[in-house]
């Protein structure tokens, strides 16, 4: 039993170390390195509102595969073509890889930058609120006030409202 494993493992070994891998061939209509990067950027934060709102996305009937090839200009087989020639070259992958995650960062931190100001916005009209809303129930109060001591105007004199800072 354990020769023929081995004679199993022998043969394997020997058809897989013959074959030779050989770069693909240069497709006429290579993306180049920047657009590469570009789909690329798209592609995972496509993937990134995917996994926040799927319903969104189908609902407004956008196909991510299908809007990130029309706004690059290419087309399915085109991206695999060239996906597959640049992946051959490990250090270019990785360079173009390198980009697409800077490209990320950079996009990351200017919707943080919008994001914070949009929060302190929304502190700074909901802080404004709260003075209006006091100043306007203060008012209120001081009105009250007033129409009940027009009323006890005759009974026990006139009363006047204490003013809160």
């Amino acid at each position: 039993m354990k020769i023929t494993h081995l004679s199993f493992l022998v043969l394997f070994l020997t058809l897989s170390s013959c074959y030779t891998f050989s770069k693909p061939e240069k497709p006429e209509n290579l993306i180049s390195e920047e657009k590469m990067v570009n789909v690329l950027v798209d592609m995972a934060i496509m993937s990134a509102s995917k996994g926040v709102n799927k319903k969104k996305l189908e609902d407004s009937g956008i196909v991510p595969a299908e809007y990130i090839y029309k706004r690059n200009n290419i087309d399915s087989i085109t991206f695999a073509e060239s996906n597959a020639y640049y992946a051959f070259d490990i250090q270019t992958y990785n360079g173009i890889y390198k980009r697409v995650k800077d490209s990320l960062f950079v996009i990351r931190e200017k919707y943080r930058v919008v994001d914070k100001k949009e929060k302190e916005e929304r502190a700074e009209k909901k802080s404004k609120g709260k003075v209006n809303n006091r100043e306007k129930h203060s008012q209120e109060d001081l009105d009250k006030l007033k129409n009940n001591s027009e009323l006890q105007d005759g009974k026990a004199g006139k009363i006047e409202p204490e003013i809160k800072d």
